[in-house]
């Protein structure tokens, strides 16, 4: 059980954290265009070519879809390619998506989260070019650069070019996190870089080939429309969710060190109206904050510990403050948590290593280590990956 001080501890750190990294959603969001709103740039060179699309709910310039734009425009989309969540961003995490029709358009939709992940060459044989469109949120875990991957890998193999419409990356203002170790590969996971790596999609599949992550010396033809008025210290608003559980800048914010919490015991908030802004857990019996997760269709049908209170730290009541962003993940939450749950042996579960992208995580936090020795342990890994970084930056670190 946390007791009550241990607790102060919670809304102390909670405090300090959400005043440093979260400008707690600001009013001074900076006014940024899109790769995608930059039509001038990308749609003469589409004339008379049959396009497909990777796209979701993200994909939009303004309020109309960028499917429904670029055919407006006269270009031929063949094919509409999704990632996890699907087409609308309604399928909640793991959630496995079929084959479907575009019901507005009429164009196939072929699923990249169900029973494959990667398109085949049937998938491709018709296409001249693959346009990538995907809001990302620029942490290692969240699946759309896995995606981005398997497109660029099924595109080099069948002789295919890609264009990534780039958009922000909300955290890619800093760094931060082990580097992925090469056996938790995994879906969640697919490269040696930290959990926070401060890149846009363009610059990211820009890393991939560089670095001959494709492998079997794949490279993909790649090319890319930047966006205009951004940088990496920008502050960028998300226009639309960009998944069912991320639904405020907040959650946005905190979700590179929430969602440790889904390799716990401890439940983040799925089930209720604040998901990736809480976290608790039935037998925190001392915490002062309590929820109860309940099913919610599309969102969390089953969440964890459905219909049972969970006690445990609110992450929100900072939202409205300013302040400078700090430059790093929180990892304290997750070292309170451990330390006051009451069945340690029962606190990780098997997740946690595809999410942390190593062992010594779990074993440093089990094993009494500091927040700064762990830390430190980190700290080589970041530097190698800036040194990696830096060769593929298409915006300015400011």
């Amino acid at each position: 059980m946390i007791h009550p001080l241990k607790m102060q501890r919670f809304i102390l750190t909670t405090g300090i954290f959400l005043a440093a990294v979260l400008m707690a959603c600001p009013q001074d969001y900076d006014k940024i265009i899109t790769g995608a709103e930059r039509t001038e740039s990308y749609v003469p060179g589409l004339k008379d070519l049959n396009v497909a699309l990777v796209i979701n709910q993200t994909s939009v310039i303004g309020d109309t879809r960028l499917v429904d734009s670029l055919l407006n425009l006269g270009i031929n989309i063949v094919t509409i390619f999704t990632p996890e969540h699907g087409l609308q961003g309604a399928a909640e995490a793991g959630e496995k998506i079929d084959n479907r029709t575009d019901p507005q358009t009429g164009i196939k939709v072929v699923s990249l989260y169900g029973d494959k992940r990667k398109p085949d060459p049937a998938d491709l044989s018709d296409i001249d070019l693959v346009i990538f469109d995907i809001q990302d949120v620029g942490t290692r875990f969240y699946t759309y650069i896995s995606t981005l991957h398997y497109i660029m890998q099924a595109c080099a193999e069948n002789g295919v070019g890609l264009l990534v419409l780039d958009r922000p990356n909300p955290n890619s203002f800093y760094v931060d996190g082990p580097v992925l170790e090469p056996e938790y590969r995994s879906f969640a996971g697919m490269h040696p870089v930290p959990v926070v790596y401060g890149m846009t999609m363009a610059e990211y599949a820009r890393m991939i080939n560089g670095e001959g992550w494709l492998g079997d010396n794949l490279t993909c033809c790649l090319s890319w429309v930047t966006c205009q008025g951004y940088d990496h210290s920008k502050k960028y608003r998300l226009p639309v969710n960009p998944s069912p559980n991320l639904r405020t800048m907040n959650a946005i914010y905190l979700y590179p060190s929430l969602c440790f919490f889904e390799g716990t015991a401890l439940s983040v908030g799925r089930g209720t109206d604040f998901p990736f802004e809480v976290f608790g857990h039935p037998d925190l019996q001392n915490a002062y904050f309590t929820f109860t997760p309940e099913s919610n269709p599309g969102t969390a049908a089953d969440p964890l510990f459905k219909g049972r209170e969970c006690r445990g730290a609110d992450l929100r009541f900072l939202r409205n403050q300013e302040s400078d962003r700090e430059k790093r993940i929180n990892i304290e939450w997750l070292m309170l948590a451990y330390e006051d749950f009451p069945d340690k042996e029962h606190f990780f579960n098997d997740y946690f290593e595809n999410l942390a992208g190593t062992r010594s995580l779990r074993e440093q936090i089990s094993n009494g280590w500091t927040e700064e020795k762990i830390r430190e342990s980190w700290r080589k890994g970041i530097q190698g990956f800036r040194t990696i970084r830096q060769k593929y930056l298409l915006y300015p670190d400011k």
